[in-house]
């Protein structure tokens, strides 16, 4: 099979796996070294999203045979799609021609499992170890880790990889036994520990090398079962915790062909995963608790944002005076991000916040505007129920389709 053909394949077969963002890659420097790819040398090599994700990664599979029968993923042992395996060298130079060509910014690895899982992570670090010790490669790289790996190699990864992720695949133990038999939650769980514990040893030991400096993360797949998003959240909520993630991805669960009847035969809506995202956001960036979002079993709203619903179902807090209110509550005001809210905090020192500055710092006014007091503005009383508001501020997003 040529080179090209197995691109055609492995690259199509890495599209379902969202965790290859990133966002918090340190800076390198190739200044007085040898070698190819920096992010702060001369040339541009990395291309951000204002949100600090890579727009440029060579996204493959090194195989996507693979020894496991997941009910939902389209390389199952039991799927009928082409197959095709790379060798680490044939990854080394498809990574080295669209790097020098400023294609890509680097490489997100991840595979099927072939032999073992400890086989498998060996020639997924061996494609890093050529990269960084034969290439002089100081681009990015991430590495999907294999759960059931050995310890001392998933050690071994970090010390190549700038970032690892396990993938949790499904959000309960239950869900996973069903869908996924061969794997095992407490394998995952581990696994992640192993990382973690990998980050805080090099954290620690001044002399200790690098290891996983971006860190690591994680992807939970949504609509393959009947999973809440009350208990997705908590269980992003824990990972965070547990081992200080710097993300858990969501990924709307595609239906494939010949799907088993195991996993539904429609697709969850897309919105669903952007809600999902948007009220991880407000976890890790604005300090909102799992419970403070969902507050009970349930799904989160799709026409409305996780913010703005909190508010509506909060109306005791608001409105809230910006010249008076903390910081951390200005933050949580629908329209207002924490950026806007420190800025406020800072301009409140040296006189009274007027609504114009809302303007200014290009707030969402429109949703602002029912929970703010300011020097020259209250909000009608009476005027602004929660029902009618819903109704006022509810986004009717048409439903996006991935192809």
């Amino acid at each position: 099979m040529q080179l090209i053909e197995k691109l055609t394949i492995l690259a199509d077969a890495a599209k379902y796996d969202a965790s290859c963002a990133s966002s918090g890659a340190p800076k390198r420097s190739s200044r007085g070294k040898d070698g190819i790819g920096s992010t702060n040398g001369m040339g541009i090599c990395h291309s951000y999203t204002p949100d600090g994700r890579c727009v440029a990664l060579l996204k493959v599979l090194l195989t996507n045979f693979c020894l496991y029968d997941c009910q939902y993923c389209i390389n199952r042992r039991s799927s009928d799609v082409p197959r095709a395996r790379f060798t680490p060298e044939e990854v080394v130079t498809l990574t080295l021609d669209f790097y020098k060509r400023n294609c890509i910014s680097g490489l997100f690895l991840s595979s099927g499992i072939i032999r073992s899982a400890d086989y498998t992570m060996e020639q997924l670090i061996r494609v890093a170890r050529l990269l960084r010790e034969q290439h002089q490669f100081r681009g990015y790289i991430h590495l999907k880790t294999i759960p059931d790996a050995a310890p001392e190699l998933i050690a071994e990864a970090g010390l190549y990889a700038d970032r690892l992720s396990v993938n949790i695949e499904l959000p309960t133990e239950t869900s996973l036994v069903r869908l996924a038999p061969e794997k095992n939650v407490g394998s995952i769980h581990q696994a992640m520990h192993n990382i973690h514990q990998g980050e805080r040893e090099a954290r620690e030991e001044r002399r200790a090398p690098r290891f996983a400096p971006a860190g690591q993360s994680t992807q939970m797949i949504v609509g393959a079962d009947a999973t809440d998003d009350s208990t997705i959240l908590h269980n992003a909520q824990s990972l965070y915790h547990d081992y200080r993630l710097r993300r858990v991805y969501y990924s709307a669960f595609s239906p494939i062909p010949q799907s088993p009847g195991s996993v539904p035969f429609e697709a969850p809506p897309l919105l669903r995963e952007h809600r999902l995202y948007q009220a991880d956001f407000l976890m890790r960036g604005y300090g909102f608790s799992a419970t403070e979002l969902l507050d009970g079993p349930g799904n989160l709203a799709l026409d409305i944002d996780p913010k703005l619903a909190w508010a509506l179902a909060n109306r005791e807090q608001f409105p809230v005076d910006l010249n008076r209110a903390d910081e951390t509550l200005i933050a949580r005001v629908p329209g207002i991000g924490v950026l806007s809210a420190r800025r406020l905090g800072a301009l409140r020192r040296e006189r009274r916040i007027r609504f114009e500055d809302l303007t200014r710092l290009r707030c969402v006014l429109e949703k602002a505007k029912p929970f703010i007091v300011t020097q020259d503005y209250r909000p009608p009383r009476g005027e602004h129920e929660s029902v009618v508001l819903r109704q006022q501020l509810r986004d009717t997003p048409a439903q996006m389709a991935l192809w």
